[in-house]
């Protein structure tokens, strides 16, 4: 196809991320709306391959683990948590970070890197979004008052920390290969 779509042309990877992203990004919302009762419910999808359930019940119940490990007394249930003495958080489809998530796996399949390297940043990307994401479930759920009239929630910022975060780790993972070719390209 000539140099415009080489293994390492920007215009390949850039078409193969925005590809990627958009495919799992919209594949995530026609999922949940496939699997929440309504129009379009799938029973089987709902009962059987709920991801999204799966997801949202690890983090509700990871949360309520590190609540219990800090000494107060959380309950959940499907889609909330309370802190006794404290709040309830309702653990919504947008807290799950599906987007970013959409997003950082379609960057780290798209970039022309070996599959190791590969894999070992995505499960460590993902691991340490989810850390992130129960620590901000316990602050929220200790700390947060609903105030309406507010430009940024918490939602805004958690995604603007995350995105950040998410930019300075792809800045040093894409900056790790360049070094080790520069050596290479020296000796």
């Amino acid at each position: 196809m000539g140099k415009k779509f080489d293994h390492d042309s920007p215009l390949r990877f850039l078409s193969i991320f925005l590809s990627l992203f958009v495919v799992f990004y919209y594949f995530n919302v026609l999922f949940f709306g496939l699997t929440s009762p309504g129009n379009h419910y799938v029973a089987f999808l709902d009962q059987h391959l709920n991801y999204i359930r799966l997801l949202r019940h690890f983090l509700l119940n990871a949360t309520a683990h590190v609540l219990d490990w800090l000494g107060y007394t959380a309950i959940t249930s499907d889609t909330e948590l309370l802190v006794v003495g404290h709040g309830v958080i309702k653990l919504v489809y947008t807290c799950l970070g599906l987007g970013v998530m959409s997003f950082f796996t379609a960057f780290v399949i798209a970039f022309p890197k070996k599959f190791r390297p590969k894999l070992i940043f995505f499960i460590c990307g993902i691991l340490l979004f989810q850390v992130l994401n129960i620590i901000r479930f316990v602050v929220l759920a200790l700390f947060w008052k609903s105030t309406k009239g507010i430009i940024l929630d918490h939602h805004t910022i958690f995604n603007i920390i995350i995105y950040i975060l998410i930019g300075i780790s792809i800045y040093f993972w894409v900056r790790h290969d360049d070094k080790k070719l520069k050596t290479h390209a020296r000796n």
